[in-house]
């Protein structure tokens, strides 16, 4: 009898393979990022293939292969359906899930992570919460997460109500981040401030941040 591994996550990347088939990079609670073969999901009327696109938050039934993981089956619990119409937020999404991959590795624990994940793309479909406040204080506690926060930096002035708001990004549950709002000056410091941590800390430029940025652009 085949043995099944049982995990909880969400779909980074897809891609296709072969005629049918779809490869997925899943980050998952019980075994961190993992490589998923989907075989036959790009059939016309498969039953998994709306379960095998990127977002797709569930458990996954998978049984080990040689180098990587196959599904058996899913069961999705969020899709986040709202990012289909909305293309500024559904970028925003594809640079969280980009990010997340870029930090992710195999076997790590990466809960936190994933709930920081989870709950930052369910904030980019909340309609009272600015997005560019959402993608500074993902890109800020992405950073806790994974141990490189480096503080806030000395020399900058920055504005008392710009490092309560840090103070409380790196000390708040996941759960709890997204709570709060800021005033246009703070939130315009806090994009410096990640922007000054993006140029320290990544090696590559990520491709969905591009897009979303150039999507942003006035005019």
């Amino acid at each position: 009898m085949r043995d099944f591994v049982l995990v909880t996550g969400m779909i980074l990347e897809t891609g296709p393979v072969s005629d049918y088939d779809r490869r997925l990079v899943v980050l998952t609670k019980e075994r961190g990022k993992i490589t998923v073969f989907a075989r036959g999901c790009r059939r016309p009327g498969n039953k998994h293939m709306a379960a095998t696109n990127p977002f797709c938050f569930g458990n996954f039934k998978l049984y080990e292969g040689r180098t990587a993981y196959n599904l058996a089956d899913v069961e999705i619990t969020q899709y986040f359906e709202e990012l289909r119409t909305d293309f500024a937020g559904a970028y925003l999404g594809m640079f969280f899930l980009e990010l997340a991959s870029y930090y992710a590795r195999e076997n790590n624990d990466e809960v936190e992570l994933l709930k920081l994940l989870y709950q930052s793309v369910k904030a980019i479909i909340k309609e009272n919460l600015d997005n560019e406040l959402v993608r500074a204080i993902f890109e800020i506690k992405a950073l806790v997460v994974n141990g490189l926060f480096p503080g806030v930096p000395t020399d900058m002035e920055l504005l008392p109500a710009t490092v309560y708001a840090v103070d409380f990004i790196v000390n708040t549950g996941v759960e709890h981040l997204y709570t709060f709002a800021v005033k246009e000056e703070v939130l315009s410091q806090l994009k410096e401030l990640c922007d000054r941590y993006r140029r320290r800390f990544y090696d590559r430029e990520f491709k969905s941040l591009k897009l979303l940025e150039e999507l942003c652009e006035p005019g």
